[in-house]
């Protein structure tokens, strides 16, 4: 994209689909400005949602929605499906896998990415859950385990096959882990009637003395009963010293035998800014301003996942609340910032915390007050079918809540062979003539 230079409007360029950059177009497309949003992808995810597609309770559709049709009602904002990979500062480029995106001010909402420590094995072994495709894989992985378990005459193989261990006991991996069990004891156990479900076992690893470390201690006390009526072995203080294809090598416990590893233990900031020389933090984040600016380059904000946020003496959270409130401000302040005025610091106004663990369970804190079971399973559902962006998607995601609730019933449980983009494992179960060491799912 070459530079107009009769075109007198600044041109702002938001990086990144998700909730921070979305609301940050939107406040910027009320200016005289000229916006582009830039993202890998053509649909916004709503990844709160992500793990109910790895457990077969959504389809991947009901969790995205175009990009283009976000912004159609907004004619100063365009849209362009490319991967950043790399931004000159010193000529405010963007560097892309295809055309160079000039900008006059730049918003950097590219989110996180699975942060894996350093772990031996877990880039080559374990399970992401922080895409769609992802997200995918893993839920035709987990099929292919029954299917192969069905037929699989040795015992050791058959067990490890049926062996599903989450690392993490954060909310992503303590959501999983609900979902799963109920995935597994309840429509699968009427799939393959010639599996003993006596021998499947679903582990949670917390390296930590507790789940969802965030969360009051009601509720994380509340989150490790619930996880353990439904016969999912939560091990806490378990850490990880190594995965290979088939086991959990654990410090000072006994390994665990698998080929099913779910990593959920770590996210850090996507290496955007960190490869353009933006300085970043040992978790990938960019220290900013109070206003989301980036030191040294007062037009380049910072919002979101991405953004190291300091709230009195701690860091915000990598949560959809202070990607949108960032997102918003940062669009607000670009504006104030145009037209010559005093910039705002960004204010956070924490409006709770929510986790569900399955049917009819759920925490949520909201200031001083917590709620646990149903109640607070009702209010999850509300404000996550409210969030979700689309009519189709809010009525899709309604139905299919509806008909696993009343018939225990998830009709996404078909595996769908195909080549996945890059960073993700293969989708499709392995032939029947294929090794008997290779693992269900994988290539």
């Amino acid at each position: 994209m070459v530079k107009d230079p009769t075109h007198s409007k600044p041109r702002i360029v938001v990086i990144g689909a998700g909730f921070g950059g979305l609301w940050a177009a939107r406040i910027l497309a009320r200016g005289d400005v000229d916006v582009l949003v830039v993202d890998r992808n053509n649909y916004h995810t709503f990844l709160a949602l992500l793990y109910q597609v790895a457990a077969a309770e959504l389809e991947a559709e009901d969790i995205a929605y175009p990009v283009r049709s976000i912004f159609w009602k907004l004619p100063n904002i365009d849209f362009v499906l490319a991967h950043a990979r790399r931004i000159n500062l010193q000529t405010r480029v963007i560097e892309t896998d295809g055309e160079a995106i000039p900008y006059d001010y730049l918003i950097l909402a590219t989110g996180s990415i699975t942060y894996s420590f350093g772990m031996p094995g877990v880039e080559e072994n374990a399970y992401f859950l922080k895409t769609l495709e992802e997200a995918v894989t893993l839920k035709n992985h987990i099929i292919c385990c029954f299917e192969a378990a069905a037929r699989e005459k040795n015992e050791a193989k058959r067990e490890s096959l049926l062996t599903f261990v989450i690392v993490g006991g954060g909310a992503t991996g303590v959501e999983y882990a609900g979902a799963l069990s109920e995935l597994i004891h309840g429509p699968l156990v009427k799939d393959y009637r010639s599996v003993d479900f006596q021998s499947v076992r679903i582990i949670l690893l917390e390296a930590a003395d507790g789940l969802v470390a965030n969360m009051p201690q009601s509720v994380r006390i509340y989150t490790l009963e619930k996880l353990r009526k439904m016969g999912v072995d939560v091990r806490l203080q378990a850490k990880v010293g190594e995965v290979t294809p088939d086991a959990v090598l654990l410090s000072g416990q006994d390994n665990i035998s698998t080929r099913t590893v779910v990593w959920t233990a770590g996210v850090k900031g996507e290496p955007l800014a960190e490869l353009s020389g933006i300085t970043t933090g040992r978790d990938g984040r960019v220290p900013v301003r109070n206003t989301l600016q980036v030191p040294d380059h007062p037009e380049i904000y910072v919002i979101g996942d991405l953004a190291s946020i300091k709230d009195k003496t701690q860091v915000l959270p990598m949560v959809a609340q202070v990607a949108i409130q960032s997102g918003i401000t940062a669009a607000q302040n670009v504006l104030r910032q145009i037209a010559g005025q005093a910039l705002d610091p960004f204010r956070y106004h924490d409006r709770g915390s929510m986790i569900t663990i399955g049917r009819k369970s759920a925490g949520v804190a909201i200031g001083s007050r917590t709620y646990t079971g149903f109640i607070a399973w009702f209010l999850w559902l509300v404000i996550h079918l409210f969030n979700l962006i689309g009519f189709r998607n809010r009525m899709m995601v309604l139905i299919n809540w509806a008909w696993d609730y009343l018939l225990y019933e998830r009709a996404v449980r078909f595996v769908f062979p195909s080549e996945m983009p890059s960073g993700s494992k293969s989708s499709s179960c392995f032939h029947e003539n294929g090794s008997d060491d290779e693992k269900p799912g994988k290539k």
